[in-house]
């Protein structure tokens, strides 16, 4: 796993879709200008946690956009899949409703350049091998509005992760960056260890 804090955010040029609609050679530098960024990985569409994690992340949108957070999601599926999936009814398995971008990292190229690629890909002999799935681990990156990585968590495909502990670090650091104070253990905004 590459260690990335305190780094600028790897750019990326990819396909992928918002609200039911593809959108072309998405340019992550430029279409972060002056917000910070929870950017995703997921494993897999159509698959059985995941869609529970992106509806956990869109029933707190309006507090990330509160934020000033933008929520990118990337995954190595095409944006054709992304885009079917979309379709779906959350009953039935889909993200329907979903607000924030999809990437498709399709080359893996994405999941490789922020350490979030499972499995392997080596030459033996001149051929090209892969040894296990080339899929994304559950990464998670904050970002800030300079395109520095101020956190990043990575789960094993297994494990999803805890929106509400996606927002304290979101606040801890925009607390930092206003009254240039640090952050004790179990900080929280407005609690008693705060001294604002």
């Amino acid at each position: 796993m590459n260690n990335l804090i305190g780094k600028k955010a790897p750019n990326f040029i990819a396909n992928g879709v918002t609200k039911n609609k593809i959108i072309k050679n998405f340019n992550f530098k430029k279409q972060i200008k002056n917000k910070y960024i929870i950017l995703f990985f997921y494993p897999k569409d159509f698959s059985l946690i995941c869609p529970t994690e992106l509806h956990a992340l869109q029933e707190f949108y309006e507090e990330f956009k509160i934020r000033n957070v933008e929520v990118i999601g990337v995954s190595t599926d095409s944006e054709y899949t992304h885009l079917a999936w979309e379709k779906i009814k959350k009953e039935d398995g889909g993200i329907m409703g979903i607000e924030y971008p999809l990437i498709s990292d399709i080359n893996k190229t994405i999941s490789y350049n922020y350490g979030v690629l499972s499995g392997e890909l080596f030459i033996e002999e001149n051929e090209l091998i892969a040894k296990g799935e080339l899929i994304s681990y559950r990464g998670l990156f904050f970002i800030d509005k300079e395109r520095i990585i101020r956190h990043q968590l990575i789960n094993d495909v297994h494990i999803d992760r805890n929106i509400n502990e996606i927002l304290r670090i979101i606040d801890a650091w925009q607390y930092y960056e206003k009254y240039g104070e640090l952050c004790p253990a179990n900080w929280n905004k407005g609690g008693s260890n705060n001294n604002k």
